[in-house]
């Protein structure tokens, strides 16, 4: 199977931890390629019309993208449990993972504004917004009861969402009042699978 990527993408990270866990990393080839919403790759565009990454070409051409649907694929080719099977663990899963990337794209899109758009048209009120988001999410996400029962999607994706922050978003102290959180993240980041993950450069 072949996984296009990008180093520094926190969807991709989710992929790789939940390949890891499943024991499938070594049935992944890794491609990188280039996802700047400015300058679109050829290549991922090839096999993608959205450009966006992650994207998983499995062993028959298809191509399954984006991370949520590559982890449902990844989970059932492994037989694993990150996805509970039934009643209100498989719908506490999906929904925090719903969550978690929610806040991913709030932070992407604010990312997007202030690193990529030219200063003079940058729009504060657009940052804000998004600001606002993620911080509504954090709270949500510390009231929940995570890695208490097992990994499912529900941790990666909010590991990796908090990680994310942590990598573009330091200057938001999102641990500051939100302890049960920051003690999530922290034993999460012992895992095997995400002291496993690639380094990535700013």
């Amino acid at each position: 199977m072949k996984l296009f990527v990008s180093p520094t993408s926190p969807y991709v990270r989710k992929v790789l931890i939940a390949a890891i866990e499943l024991g499938l990393a070594d049935k992944l080839q890794l491609v990188t390629v280039n996802t700047l919403p400015t300058k679109q790759d050829p290549v991922i565009i090839a096999i993608n019309p959205l450009g966006k990454i992650p994207a998983l070409q499995i062993d028959d051409g298809t191509v399954l993208y984006d991370s949520r649907v590559i982890l449902e694929y990844l989970n059932t080719v492994g037989k694993g449990t990150l996805i509970p099977t039934g009643g209100n663990a498989h719908w506490r899963a999906l929904r925090l993972q719903a969550l978690s990337d929610g806040l991913l794209d709030a932070a992407v899109a604010a990312r997007y504004e202030t690193a990529l758009r030219p200063a003079p048209l940058q729009w504060q009120q657009w940052v804000d917004a998004q600001t606002g988001k993620i911080v509504a999410a954090l709270d949500a996400l510390q009231r929940e009861a995570l890695y208490e029962s097992g990994i499912t999607v529900a941790e990666i994706s909010a590991y990796a969402a908090l990680d994310y922050l942590d990598f573009r978003f330091d200057h938001l102290d999102w641990r500051s009042g939100r302890t049960a959180l920051a003690d999530f993240f922290e034993a999460f980041s012992k895992r095997k699978s995400v002291q496993s993950l690639p380094t990535r450069a700013a």
